[in-house]
């Protein structure tokens, strides 16, 4: 009995398959035909966009998903032409086109991704003034995140369209739009709020990639500019992950906001004695010998002057904020170095008045003169 059972079900899936035979050989006929045409076609399009950087980025990021897109728009053309009672069709039909629809999704994000990494691509920022490349690159990634997750959200959203459980869930569930929608909203609140702070940071640029920034008490260097968040790398390698909302809501130091180029400042505390002149001469001559200097600004001043020291401040200028730190502590050592082999004696000094109190000295006696004269005690 139970192969004969075994035999049964066997001949219910074989009739219930055999209508499909003839429509499953015309499809793999379609899909190789549509091999064929990609592979020429993709030649050609090369070939044609050869000389144009954008458009062969493009064509490249595009070519995994145009390969599977072209079978599934032939595949609609086979099933157009079987009969509406076949087994199964509506099901096939609506897999056919939520397929072809992801496909679709999938070629305009790379298509997105690709004029992204082209423009990119066009801007480096290996260049001595890579300002205007930073500015180019921040805005690109931005805008290619932002694009890519709107065209994903409407390709999903047409996805679901296509299946008549979801279309009737979502028409029962019409009624207490409003209510959803504030509650969605509500919950989505720090997702939007990071999404509009994206776009602005992406349209206004307070920051950009490779930007030297001070936040949070930290100096560091923007490295990621993500969807919902900052990474920026502290000096010391560290990582601080700050909110995009942040970089719109607070304060915050840009030392690269229009230019790399620094003035680095040199606090020194020295004695009145010391002569400024050959002080002046020794922070020229600091700066000449650094690599770091640029040549802008070498400057002396004396900005306070306390009851015990003044204190002097050297202004030196550099090409970024790296070289401005390193110039500050070469020219901090060449001015302690000058003073203390040239005038030791004008470093800072804790200065003291001493007094002498009065002392009474008794007069003795003749007689005890005479005796403590000769050295003797007195009788």
């Amino acid at each position: 009995m139970d192969m004969l059972a075994e035999v049964v079900d066997t001949g219910a899936w074989f009739a219930t398959l055999a209508p499909w035979l003839r429509p499953l050989l015309a499809a793999t006929l379609a899909v190789l035909l549509a091999e064929a045409v990609y592979i020429v076609g993709a030649r050609l399009v090369t070939r044609a966009v050869a000389a144009l950087p954008a458009a062969s980025a493009v064509v490249r990021a595009i070519r995994p998903a145009a390969r599977w897109l072209l079978p599934l728009v032939a595949l609609p053309i086979v099933w157009h032409g079987l009969a509406d009672d076949l087994p199964g069709l509506a099901t096939v039909q609506r897999l056919t086109g939520m397929a072809t629809i992801a496909c679709v999704t999938w070629l305009l994000v790379r298509a997105v991704g690709g004029y992204g990494q082209a423009v990119i691509d066009a801007h480096p920022v290996t260049v001595a003034d890579n300002l205007e490349a930073r500015r180019v690159h921040t805005q690109t990634r931005i805008l290619v995140r932002t694009a890519s997750g709107v065209i994903a959200l409407a390709g999903v959203a047409m996805m679901l369209m296509a299946i008549p459980a979801v279309r009737q869930i979502g028409a029962s569930l019409l009624a207490s739009a409003g209510v959803i929608g504030l509650i969605a909203g509500f919950a989505a609140r720090p997702v939007l709020g990071n999404l509009i702070a994206g776009l602005q940071i992406g349209l206004t640029q307070p920051i950009r990639l490779d930007d030297v920034v001070i936040v949070e008490g930290e100096w560091g260097v923007i490295e990621e500019i993500g969807s919902s968040y900052v990474v920026v790398r502290i000096w010391d390698d560290r990582r601080l992950v700050v909110p995009l909302q942040y970089w719109i809501e607070k304060p915050f130091q840009n030392w690269t906001r229009r230019s790399a180029e620094l003035t680095g400042a040199v606090t020194l505390w020295a004695d009145y004695r010391l002569p400024l002149a050959p002080l002046r001469a020794a922070l020229q001559r600091a700066c000449e010998t650094s690599p770091d200097w640029d040549g802008r600004v070498c400057l002396l001043q004396v900005v306070d002057a306390g009851e015990r020291a003044m204190q002097l401040r050297a202004l030196v200028t550099a090409a970024d904020a790296g070289r401005a730190w390193n110039l500050r502590c070469h020219v901090r050592e060449s001015l302690i170095d000058f003073i203390q082999r040239e005038h030791p004696e004008c470093l800072p000094r804790q200065r003291a008045e001493a007094t002498l109190a009065p002392v009474s000295v008794s007069v003795p006696a003749d007689g005890a003169a005479h005796a403590l004269a000769r050295g003797r005690a007195p009788e």
